[in-house]
């Protein structure tokens, strides 16, 4: 029973171990992440727009399978894990080999690793020390560090450069599970949400889906939003100015825009939207006595807002309607946009029996206008308006970004950096005869490593002759002095 055991774990470990399943693995999880950017997401989109895009057949499986919320899927978080182990199995099983590798270089030769080795070029030679002195010398000249190792035969040179790119593979690797891991952690402790504010209006929780919202320890509130447009009208960009407040205090403030989020202890409050709703925030208006006599004052009233003309005389804003129309005698609300608005005021004054209605515009069949002591006349209409944020909470975002970092380290890394050796062995053919054997490996562009070989050998070549050249010269130069001695 053991032995069965132990098998059946044995075959579970060579299966998540396997290449292959890691691939198959990482295609699923980018496949569904892909549907993630492409379906609308809970509940960063509106309900509304979710139910224009999607029939309610359509819908109503998107939100059993999760898609419409893939990121925080139980499925999605699972299958995360699934490649993270695998990966894991995959570099637990290699890597003892590869560090191997890395930190023990092969360093010195012997004849069956020379005979069998692809490249390699052979130099008569003269004399073993001024050969590896020449191959020392050119080796530096190329940016090699050459080291010199002592045998029991001979000594010889090794030389390499960029090991690390043999490990590039577990740096990817490492990226990874970085990703996953902060995959993961949005996944379960992560969400995101919705919150649509108005002018003044503090908020301390966020919709995250339907029926259920998201508390926060702070609040926030929009002291200002607005839309710039381009000449032809369409909008250029949406802008809030949000405020952060702790017990009734503000900490923080500042103008997002799209793409230039607030952040504050891992929120962020991202510019969604922005439109009118439908009701007014302020009426500017002039108030001049009917008289003729008095001084005319400059208002600005909010809805059932009551204000002090003089000592006898109040105004109050108490109706508002943005697209009026009269019918018998009664002025009705035809639409919630502002095209055709009206406002109704209500003047008290001590010297008036009873309150007067005043309509701007003047509607003949319901206005008092001109029993009121005073005459109205508007300057400005300023609308209330709410701007839309999307909010978020990832605290795995560090090892996103982090395992991001990571990947493009490891892919240069792999693409760019070739790991050469060069091994440098002064050896005697079967027929006695010196000659400085002289072979390499690259663990990629091979073509390209064979050409660098062949330089390296033309320039070791040149140097001896020069050395020899200079030697020559040095003997001759001795023999003419003892000469003249």
């Amino acid at each position: 029973m053991a032995t069965k055991f132990g098998s059946t774990g044995r075959k579970l470990w060579q299966l998540l171990s396997s290449v292959k399943t890691g691939v198959i693995l990482l295609m699923v999880v980018v496949i569904t992440s892909a549907a993630g950017t492409l379906i609308l997401q809970r509940p960063a989109t509106e309900p509304d727009e979710i139910e224009r895009a999607y029939s309610p057949q359509v819908l109503r499986v998107l939100d059993a399978v999760g898609l419409t919320d893939v990121f925080h899927a139980w499925w999605f978080v699972l299958m995360l894990l699934l490649v993270s182990v695998a990966i894991v199995a995959a570099s637990v099983e290699r890597f003892p080999n590869a560090w191997r590798y890395f930190a023990r270089p092969y360093k010195t030769t012997d004849e069956s690793f020379r005979r069998a080795l692809a490249t390699q070029k052979q130099i008569p030679l003269k004399n073993e020390e001024s050969g590896l002195v020449a191959a020392e010398r050119t080796l530096h000249r190329m940016g090699f560090r050459p080291e010199r190792l002592v045998g029991e035969e001979h000594i010889s040179l090794f030389a390499e450069r960029n090991r690390l790119s043999e490990m590039a593979v577990y740096i990817v690797h490492a990226s990874l599970l970085l990703i996953f891991l902060g995959g993961i952690v949005d996944g379960l402790y992560g969400w995101r949400g919705f919150v649509s504010l108005t002018q003044g209006e503090p908020v301390n929780q966020i919709a995250v889906r339907e029926g259920s919202a998201k508390p926060l320890s702070f609040s926030v509130r929009c002291d200002g939003a607005g839309q710039e447009n381009y000449q032809d009208g369409t909008p250029k960009r949406w802008w809030s100015k949000l405020a952060v407040l702790e017990n009734g205090r503000e900490v923080m403030n500042k103008e997002i825009a799209v793409n230039d989020p607030l952040v504050y202890r891992g929120v962020r409050f991202y510019q969604a939207s922005y439109g009118m709703t439908g009701k007014m925030n302020k009426l500017l208006l002039t108030a001049t006595p009917a008289s003729g006599t008095g001084q005319a004052h400059d208002i600005a009233l909010s809805l059932n807002e009551t204000l002090q003309l003089d000592p006898d005389t109040a105004v109050q804003l108490t109706r508002f309607i943005p697209d009026y129309v009269v019918r018998d005698g009664q002025v009705y609300r035809r639409s919630e946009e502002p095209q055709n608005p009206a406002v109704q005021l209500l003047v008290k004054s001590k010297k008036l029996a009873k309150s007067v209605e005043v309509w701007l515009p003047r509607i003949p069949e319901v206005a008092q206008n001109q029993a009121s002591p005073y005459s109205f006349s508007p300057r400005d209409l300023q609308m209330g308006y709410f701007t839309g944020l999307e909010v978020s909470h990832e605290p795995g975002q560090w090892g996103v970004w982090s395992g991001c970092v990571l990947m493009g380290i490891g892919l240069v890394v792999a693409f760019y950096l070739v790991h050469m050796r060069i091994w440098v062995v002064p050896v005697r053919g079967a027929g006695g005869d010196l000659a400085l054997w002289v072979g390499g490996t690259a663990n990629k562009n091979r073509e390209v490593f064979q050409q660098k070989l062949a330089k390296l050998v033309d320039q070791i070549q040149n140097e001896l002759k020069q050395r020899e050249t200079e030697s020559e010269a040095c003997e001759t130069k001795h023999a003419i002095s003892m000469v003249g001695n």
